[in-house]
């Protein structure tokens, strides 16, 4: 059951917190406050932190030894294509200004643009995703160096989007063996740069490629992408050599939760004594892992290969509200990362800590990405003809022939702007200024920022039994505790512990304010180690055409439906496999099935199905696997099991190459 995002409007602090949170609020002269006193400045204190929730100021503890050269980033490359679309950015005043002008008062010190090569349909139709093209850079450069900030120049050496998924080959390149699209992508690389340069934009680092694990300006070879690199390590030599600017050049990779795969990254790039600066890393803690392991590879990094590491990529929601229409990438509910509510507070205090983290490591920066990514129009608008025209949504229509598996299916407006460091209609966000606040840090009046609601679930039958005290999360994190909390006791009563159903509990704090319990009675699941997490596997029976098994029981938490493991399946050879479980003491009646399933790859003839087999025959569900992270959820119900025995399971018919994970197999009675 999802959790519900509740927003704390509760911020004073009672007489009882004050007491304990802010004990020692004697006069200035040490002696002991009368009764009077004291009541008044108790009244100043509620005052101050109903004001500060109205002013939106927040808490940031000071990043010790952090410098004045650490990069304090800001992606922001859809800010023309937004403001061609009717969007404006706002100062901290209220009065409309340029937003680089906001950016620079807020601390940020360097800018990241990306460029794609010809972001535009044969009739001259952007895209999306910002149209970033050269000239676009070459604007927004400008703006950013107008104010003193640095540009870091990200080359995705591609028309549209690259990232881990795709790395599509720009249009003027396809067909081209490596030797000419090396030659290309130096003289593209060059050519950017002398414009860039020449307009005065203060290009101070480029990418030469945006998070190529797996490939890079269409070529997935290894050998053939380190090729590629070398080429645009050249160019960059060459310009700032040329034009004496010192220009950085970054490395840019993602999925840091795989150490082994970062270092195996680090270590080819030594290998082939790739001339580079800085090795960036995408790192976003909803999907990232930990910002302890962050900290982690970073570290090992910068002392194994002796170069500079940054974070490449980061963000964090300040809200679950959605702004356009399109819905989030990142839902924005209280268990986003455990003590890191989908607030304001919150996402200045996630970036501060990841900042600390970077800078304890010995990084040189951290860069936010979609700050500035708002949207255009309401979300009750019809805002996709501005999307088309402009560009301003991730993706366009007219990207259809180019990225026809992606953003030709899904095109549509942003689903970042939850994330953004600017609200909905253009004004920043309190959280912008945790930039300005890194080195010496910011006070503000002790607030609640965040009660998390509690979510509960039980099986039939089992006895409930609510919290006695709940989480209460403040701006100062250092003052986060556990208050006691009163259940409603009629609510409580009405729970039915005799079948499955949801409830809703509400709770009183000492000081009134409302806490809500999620309670969930499920039905009990009858298989044996349903999600695989347990090492003992013997209860499952796979079996398999051929010699080589094309599955395992994978430990991989990204594909896992649930927890670590789930059962994994590839081959080179087409695949014909099936996974099952027997039951056996069942009572008689009626059951229902489930499992999850996600994967990639299949033709259209792959045959896949769950199953139920009893005494009375078998029953089946069909389902097919379309994309990464699209998880099936395959259900067959009315199961009528009269001897106590049944055969469940998974199997599949597929085609070489295909792939996924099975995982969550789920046999409830519904019913006798």
């Amino acid at each position: 059951m999802k959790n519900r995002f509740k927003k704390v409007l509760a911020l004073c602090l009672t007489a009882a917190m004050c007491s304990g949170l802010l004990a020692g609020c004697g006069g200035s002269n040490g002696k002991a406050e009368t009764t009077e006193q004291a009541e008044e400045t108790k009244v100043q204190e509620e005052t101050e932190v109903e004001a500060n929730a109205e002013t939106g100021d927040i808490y940031v503890d000071p990043v010790e030894g952090i410098s004045d050269d650490f990069i304090r980033g800001m992606d922001a490359s859809e800010v023309l294509s937004l403001e061609n679309s009717g969007v404006k950015y706002y100062g901290y005043d209220g009065k409309e200004q340029d937003i680089f002008k906001t950016l620079a008062e807020s601390g940020v010190n360097y800018i990241r643009l990306r460029v794609w090569n010809d972001p535009y349909d044969k009739d001259g139709n952007g895209y999306g995703g910002g149209n970033c093209d050269l000239k676009t850079a070459v604007e927004l450069g400008r703006r950013a160096t107008e104010y003193g900030m640095k540009v870091n120049i990200d080359f995705h050496y591609s028309d549209f989007w690259a990232d881990p998924k795709r790395q599509n080959c720009p249009k003027a390149w396809e067909g081209m063996e490596i030797e000419e699209k090396c030659d290309a992508l130096y003289t593209f690389t060059k050519d950017s740069l002398n414009t860039l340069l020449d307009a005065d934009v203060d290009v101070a680092m480029v990418q030469i490629g945006n998070e190529i694990n797996y490939g890079m300006a269409g070529e997935t070879f290894q050998p053939k992408i380190m090729q590629l690199l070398k080429s645009g390590s050249r160019a960059v030599r060459e310009v700032s050599e040329e034009k004496n600017h010192d220009i950085k050049i970054a490395v840019h990779y993602t999925n840091i939760r795989d150490n082994a795969e970062v270092d195996s990254r680090a270590s080819a790039l030594q290998s082939e004594d790739l001339d580079y600066d800085v090795f960036g890393l995408s790192f976003y803690s909803f999907w990232d892992g930990t910002i302890e392991n962050m900290q982690k590879v970073a570290k090992h990094i910068r002392e194994t290969y002796g170069k500079d590491v940054m974070v490449a990529e980061t963000s964090y929601a300040y809200t679950s509200e959605e702004g356009d229409g399109q819905g989030n990438s990142l839902a924005g509910t209280d268990d986003i990362v455990e003590g890191y509510p989908a607030t304001v507070q919150s996402q200045a205090t996630m970036v501060r800590d990841i900042c600390a983290a970077a800078n304890e490591a010995g990084a040189i920066g951290v860069f936010y990405w979609g700050g500035t990514w708002i949207p255009v129009g309401k979300a009750t608008d019809n805002n996709s003809p501005i999307w088309e025209k402009y560009g301003s949504g991730w993706a366009s229509s007219y990207c259809a022939d180019y990225d026809p598996d992606d953003g030709g299916l899904y095109y549509g407006g942003c689903s970042w702007e939850n994330q953004a460091m600017f609200d909905f209609t253009g004004h920043p966000l309190a959280s912008l200024n945790v930039f300005k606040y890194l080195k010496e840090g910011h006070d503000a009046p002790l607030a609640v920022d965040f009660i998390p609601d509690v979510n509960l679930t039980f099986s039939v039958g089992e006895t409930v039994e609510l919290p006695e005290k709940v989480d209460v999360i403040y701006n100062n994190h250092a003052e986060n505790k556990q208050a006691s909390v009163t259940w409603d006791k009629t609510q409580t009563d009405s729970i039915d512990t005799g079948k499955a159903g949801t409830y809703d509990v509400t709770g009183t704090l000492e000081d009134g304010t409302a806490v809500t319990c999620h309670v969930e009675i499920e039905l009990i699941n009858l298989l044996k180690n349903p999600s695989f997490e347990e090492t003992d596997t013997s209860m499952w029976k796979v079996t398999f055409d051929g010699e080589d098994n094309p599955t395992d029981f994978q430990n991989k938490t990204d594909d896992a439906y649930t927890g670590d493991v789930a059962f994994h399946f590839w081959s080179e050879k087409d695949m014909n496999f099936s996974i099952e479980q027997e039951v056996t003491d069942l009572e008689p009646g009626t059951y229902s099935l489930m499992a999850y399933a996600q994967g990639g790859d299949m033709a259209d003839d792959a045959d896949l199905e769950l199953y139920a087999v009893t005494k009375d025959g078998e029953q089946t569900e069909k389902f097919m696997l379309t994309t990464y992270a699209d998880w099936k959820n395959p259900t067959i119900t009315g199961i009528k099991i009269t001897d106590g025995t049944v055969k469940v399971g998974v199997r599949m018919k597929c085609n070489a190459n295909s792939w996924g994970t099975v995982d969550d197999f789920a046999l409830y009675k519904i019913s006798d």
